[in-house]
């Protein structure tokens, strides 16, 4: 780190000289240095000129940039990550005062591959990739239905300077980020039993005196997703006797439905081969289904059609968007709000199989936990 600069710039010349295999003494007689230069370079302790910089850059194979990189994650206090990473490429999203990284995998479970907004590199710094002013117009959205990369889609369409992320993770999983300040806006599906709202009732369990709204976004068919043509004639939850299931981990929204019908129905867990095995989304669920792993996986229809299965439907559920009153005033949410009441976003809904629009955009509580 470079001291007397208003941002932080981090040397990683000691990383690529040691990767071309070279000493400080080698490389200060290639770039005509003193060996000193090379250490307090290293060190962090003065920039370069121009010229010193690009005949390191030659003499390492590597770019100036590489070099020498902003870490935009100092101005944060350092960074958040929402999971452990797996890999050095991160979207990233400035959240109440924090920066969040979402490590991407190499192929995401919806097998899209999206561009990196940073690297994170062997001492935990950031090298970011995006403009300082688009990552300050981030919108961090978490939640597990496939139609919130439609969203973020017209987002993007409609007001290209928002640069808007939707990850997958669980209703819970996206709950707790919101109340941690790790994501702007969580997506929930859980399902009310009799008179109950299970979204209602998840966020006042999971997030007490939470000051936010909560606004219908979809309606979807969730079930259970089963092989092509349905060979064992699942119908209902009471077939998955005798059949191998793969589950979701427990706290996930499908894994609340499933757990509500099998005691409305009288039926041990204990009996239901493969009720342990869990799975952390629809896609992987249905994967194995596709792959013969599985005979049955609970999940979307939409997730079930995009892989050749067959879809049993046990429920239609309402995914609603949380979204904290003190995140109103950013621009990114502000654009958010008026898409859930563009006709754009019901054309493109209501094209996808299994999803209902009558409900998108409709308050559903902005004052407490009454519903509005």
């Amino acid at each position: 780190m470079f001291p007397g600069d208003s941002t932080t710039i981090r040397c990683a010349i000691k990383e690529h000289r040691q990767r071309k295999g070279l000493s400080q003494d080698e490389l200060a007689r290639l770039v005509g240095l003193r060996r000193q230069a090379v250490y307090e370079l290293e060190a962090g302790r003065y920039l370069p000129n121009t010229a010193v910089a690009l005949r390191l850059a030659r003499a390492l194979g590597c770019t100036v940039e590489m070099l020498f990189v902003e870490d935009v994650s100092a101005e944060f206090g350092g960074l958040h990550l929402l999971h452990e990473a797996e890999t050095a490429r991160l979207f990233l999203a400035p959240v109440r005062g924090k920066l969040v990284g979402v490590p991407l995998s190499g192929a995401p479970l919806s097998f899209k591959l999206d561009v990196a907004d940073a690297f994170l590199l062997a001492d935990k710094t950031v090298d970011c990739l995006l403009p300082r002013d688009r990552l300050a117009d981030t919108v961090l959205i978490l939640g597990c239905d496939p139609a919130l990369d439609v969203l973020t889609g017209l987002m993007a369409k409609t007001a290209p300077g928002i640069h808007a992320h939707a990850v997958f993770a669980s209703s819970r999983r996206a709950l707790l980020a919101v109340g941690d300040g790790l994501a702007h806006v969580a997506g929930t599906h859980y399902h009310g039993f009799g008179a109950s709202d299970g979204n209602l009732e998840a966020l006042q369990a999971l997030l007490p005196g939470l000051d936010c709204l909560m606004i219908a976004f979809s309606v979807q068919e969730e079930g259970l997703m089963v092989a092509p043509g349905n060979p064992l004639g699942v119908r209902s939850a009471e077939d998955l006797a005798g059949i191998r299931l793969v589950n979701r981990e427990e706290g996930a929204a499908l894994r609340k439905l499933l757990d509500s019908e099998l005691s409305r129905l009288d039926m041990p867990v204990s009996g239901i081969e493969g009720y342990t095995e869990e799975v952390r989304s629809h896609f992987e669920g249905a994967i194995r289904v596709a792959g013969g792993a599985a005979d049955a996986a609970l999940g979307l229809r939409i997730v079930a059609k995009s892989l050749g299965l067959d879809f049993v439907p046990l429920v239609t559920t309402r995914c609603d968007l949380v979204i904290p009153k003190d995140l109103l005033d950013q621009p990114g949410i502000a654009v958010l709000l008026d898409i859930l009441q563009s006709s754009g976003l019901r054309k493109e809904l209501r094209s996808l199989p299994g999803y209902d629009v009558s409900d998108v955009g409709k308050m559903v509580s902005g004052q407490g936990f009454s519903k509005g």
